[in-house]
């Protein structure tokens, strides 16, 4: 639960718990007051002020069945979303690849155990596949969520999937934490990582990361191509480009400090 992380921001503990409610509003919301209390640990009687708050100042919004949702201020904020130096960076980019290849060009970062698209470009063929600003895939099993888990240490990996079942939205079964090792060292190896329909029938999607002068990864590059648009030949012109504007793009963004996210460490 978000209440028992071990890592939690030091400063005021109503700041910490404001934002926390927010951040879960983002992620899973609407909520009652039952469900945020549950999942942050803390008192109804807390959180209660905390959500009044929100609500009198526009950040959040209470339906008639007493579920709290964002508020228009929020919302608000992610329409500037697009103003942000990293996307900003990755517009520039993606018209590069777009130019080039014409298959869609996101940009992902990992939330918790999940890898989400902050920008998404649009290839122009008629046959595209449902991509959009806010999908989630679980980071073990996406392309974009397996460059960044690649950098992070194997007892991070283990502490956020050991002893989980670890099943693809379309089914396919690790061998548990092992092989989820065995593909993030592959992935560190060639720089890239590839999916084959593991998120989605039809799919190839193939990342690589984009991290700063300090070697945090931030976020991921990824280019999703239908299957039926794939061939051997094509995927060698596909990650060699992708990996080029990879390089680029931390060039545009090695000033960004991290957010949300752990500094590379040592492999296994």
């Amino acid at each position: 639960m978000a209440g028992d992380r071990s890592d939690r921001p030091r400063g005021s503990p109503g700041v910490n718990a404001a934002l926390s409610v927010l951040e879960l509003l983002v992620a899973r919301g609407p909520l009652t007051l039952s469900d945020i209390a549950q999942e942050l640990g803390l008192a109804k009687s807390t959180l209660h002020r905390i959500c009044s708050v929100l609500v009198d100042r526009g950040w959040a919004a209470r339906d008639d069945d007493g579920r709290f949702a964002l508020g228009i201020r929020a919302l608000g904020i992610g329409a500037r979303a697009g103003d942000l130096p990293i996307i900003t960076a990755f517009r520039g980019v993606a018209t590069r690849l777009l130019t080039h290849h014409d298959e869609t060009i996101c940009l992902a970062v990992v939330d918790g155990d999940e890898s989400v698209f902050i920008a998404v470009e649009e290839t122009s063929q008629p046959v595209r596949l449902v991509t959009h600003v806010g999908s989630r895939t679980p980071a073990f099993a996406s392309a974009s969520g397996r460059v960044t888990l690649a950098s992070r240490s194997a007892e991070s990996v283990d502490s956020e999937f050991g002893g989980r079942p670890l099943v693809t939205p379309t089914g396919r079964r690790l061998r548990g934490v092992s092989e989820l090792h065995e593909i993030l060292d592959g992935v560190r190896r060639d720089g890239v990582a590839e999916n084959h329909e593991e998120t989605a029938i039809g799919l190839y999607a193939v990342s690589t990361p984009v991290a700063n002068a300090n070697g945090v990864v931030l976020a991921a590059l990824t280019m999703c191509v239908p299957t039926s648009r794939m061939s051997p030949e094509r995927r060698e012109l596909l990650v060699a480009d992708l990996r080029e504007a990879g390089s680029r793009l931390s060039a545009d963004v090695a000033w960004l400090p991290a957010h949300n996210a752990r500094r590379a460490e040592a492999p296994r």
